[in-house]
């Protein structure tokens, strides 16, 4: 074990979040129903039990999906205040192995996320809100969605963008649904690098410079599309029929793939050592911070800690990228003392 890791990305479901989702869902997702069967996931003597093999090891929480607003979007403000109420009462308890929490917004309802956001961070010491790829069907370069943003960047606190995408978006228009899984294990690095290059080619850096957004599973494909967002957006526009011009439309101040490398990304690639190799060398080690996707690994938690662990202990990288990643990265951007 290194002196000091940093988890910014592991999940939790605090049981009266639970309680709230089953009394406002008509009828909860089988996602979130999967996720509360593991114990350290809603348990948390059992998760400070399994964190003692791990001695130098520290979290930051945030939920598990699926997101308030799509177990129960007319309940979604009240199961946000829930779930970050119940967050901050486990840093507390936490015994010093719990840093801090990443809060939980009511994305189906802009004005009230921007309330939330505040009163998570300045009343309840969040360090950063969790995002997803799209909100209901909709994109995050929305116009409505930009006030979020705006106060983070004011706050001075990042933005976890987890993917979201479900079985019933199908891999092909003529099927019902995705198979294999796919849907997962290919859809959600999707929906990552979609909404990120959305963001960066709307602009979102240009006009709120100090904004830091960690995407998840080290930026999904991101990573491998240095050509594409290089050369091959040279031709931007070039590609599209007549007429179809403001669909190209950028009025970024420098080049897309420059955009998409003012995002940060973790390490929780489910123990790949390449994927993290990748996302290295695409946003460099000051931008990649630890993190594992604990507890949904198939031993129910410690798995993807000792994985992940061991991949960044077999790259070859100096002591202070290797420190950075680890956790300096994390307390520099989310300003933990």
């Amino acid at each position: 074990m290194p002196a000091e890791c940093i988890d910014v990305f592991c999940h939790c479901l605090p049981p009266r979040y639970c309680e709230a989702v089953r009394q406002a869902a008509a009828a909860p997702l089988l996602m979130f129903e999967r996720a509360a069967t593991i114990r350290v996931m809603v348990d948390l003597e059992a998760r400070l039990r399994m964190l003692d093999e791990f001695s130098g090891y520290r979290q930051l929480v945030s939920l598990a999906s699926p997101p308030v607003e799509v177990l129960a979007p007319q309940a979604a403000v009240e199961l946000a205040r829930v779930a970050n109420d119940e967050m901050a009462r486990m840093v507390e308890a936490g015994q010093g192995r719990i840093l801090g929490f990443i809060a939980t917004l009511p994305l189906n309802d802009p004005a009230a996320s921007v309330v939330e956001a505040r009163r998570a961070v300045e009343q309840l010491g969040a360090v950063g809100v969790q995002v997803f790829t799209s909100v209901l069907g909709k994109p995050l370069d929305d116009r409505q969605f930009e006030p979020i943003f705006r106060t983070m960047h004011q706050l001075d606190r990042p933005l976890l963008l987890h993917p979201t995408r479900a079985m019933t978006t199908p891999d092909y228009p003529g099927e019902q649904y995705s198979k294999y899984d796919l849907w997962w294990a290919l859809g959600w690095p999707y929906e990552t690098t979609l909404a990120m290059a959305r963001l960066a080619l709307a602009g979102i850096f240009d006009s709120l410079p100090k904004l830091k957004i960690v995407a998840h599973h080290v930026g999904g494909y991101m990573p491998m599309l240095a050509g594409r967002l290089g050369p091959g957006m040279q031709l931007l526009g070039t590609r599209n029929p007549p007429g179809a011009e403001a669909y190209a439309s950028t009025t970024l101040s420098e080049s897309p793939v420059a955009a998409c490398k003012r995002f940060y990304a973790d390490t929780a690639s489910f123990g790949s050592q390449e994927a993290i190799e990748c996302g290295r060398t695409f946003f460099g080690a000051e931008r990649l911070l630890f993190a594992t996707d604990m507890p949904f690994d198939p031993g129910g938690g410690p798995d993807y800690i000792r994985s992940t662990l061991a991949a960044i202990e077999a790259m070859q990288l100096s002591s202070t990228d290797r420190q950075a990643m680890l956790s300096a990265n994390a307390r520099r951007v989310f300003h933990l003392r």
